[in-house]
């Protein structure tokens, strides 16, 4: 295959994610520049790095590491007293990112958790932790996001082996399950840490191949989204399921699809059917409609 082929930079991409979290994992020095236990942290990021700032909030906060907020940059609520603020970005050029860190110097300490290692950002926060090999081509995010949530959940004392070794898993299997790329309509639920790995399902399928997805907490889904369940449609559950729902959602016509695997590698899953989609209709994820690599808006 050749990088001239729709989608060829994100099937490069997201096929790469095994190797990235593994080094990601390794970074001990760049993952102590993350807040210490105890501390009051806000996380900041915008379209698919604020659904990771959503998972390292609820993970670090679960783990019992101290208060920990997620916003998008643009609606943010830093100035309350936080002991530092994480902003994560893949391109470093964000401009609602760049104005909140402006914004904050020298009031708080801002760590930016970025891609582009040549990006104005680096300059700009008191720590910078870069992820240059996680970077990206593609519009379209993928590895840069999952690599990302892998320092910060390593850097939470986990063990990523099982999670790295469902997505090898997943990436070496036959994908020929047309009915899950076909289908109608997704909508993508998560529970705790996975909510956020729902949000960012539910967008990477609609930016790479235009397609109606919604996502949720797993136990909002009842309280109306239910309604449009139906056959030809696909809920897709991030980790573990609510007592019931699959058959509620089986009830109805629609397909559930859960899998026993590390959630973050499901989320791997995910990008290789929203890329076969995408080719399927004759889409280009690498140059998505209407989007571009970084969101910089005119003064």
């Amino acid at each position: 295959m050749t990088l001239t082929q729709p989608g060829s930079h994100m099937r490069e991409e997201l096929t790469s994610q095994p190797q990235t979290w593994a080094r990601a994992a390794d970074m001990r020095d760049q993952q102590s520049v993350l807040p210490a236990a105890g501390a009051r942290v806000a996380v900041v990021g915008c379209g698919t790095s604020w659904f990771m700032a959503q998972s390292y909030a609820t993970l670090r906060e679960t783990a019992g590491q101290g208060q920990t907020d997620a916003f998008a940059a643009s609606e943010s609520f830093v100035d309350r007293g936080y002991d530092a603020i994480v902003a994560l970005t893949r391109s470093g050029t964000t401009t609602e990112v760049l104005e909140l860190v402006d914004r904050v110097a020298g009031r708080t300490r801002v760590i930016g958790v970025i891609g582009d290692e040549t990006s104005p950002l680096v300059g700009m926060v008191d720590d910078a932790v870069l992820l240059p090999f996680a970077d990206e081509r593609s519009v379209v995010q993928t590895r840069f996001a999952t690599t990302a949530l892998a320092l910060f959940r390593a850097s939470l004392g986990e063990d990523l082996t099982a999670a790295i070794a469902d997505a090898s898993a997943v990436l070496s299997a036959d994908d020929d399950d047309l009915a899950l790329r076909d289908a109608e309509q997704y909508t993508f639920l998560g529970r705790g840490w996975t909510v956020g790995l729902a949000h960012e399902a539910a967008l990477k399928m609609r930016e790479s191949s235009q397609s109606w997805t919604e996502s949720y907490p797993s136990m909002e889904y009842r309280h109306g989204p239910l309604a449009i369940a139906a056959p030809g449609r696909v809920t897709w559950q991030f980790g573990r399921a609510p007592e019931g729902l699959a058959a509620q959602v089986e009830a109805t016509g629609a397909r559930f699809v859960q899998h026993p695997i590390d959630p973050m590698a499901d989320l791997v899953r995910l990008h290789r059917v929203a890329l076969d989609r995408a080719v399927a209709r004759g889409l280009d994820p690498d140059q998505p409609r209407n989007l571009t690599r970084s969101v910089i808006l005119d003064a």
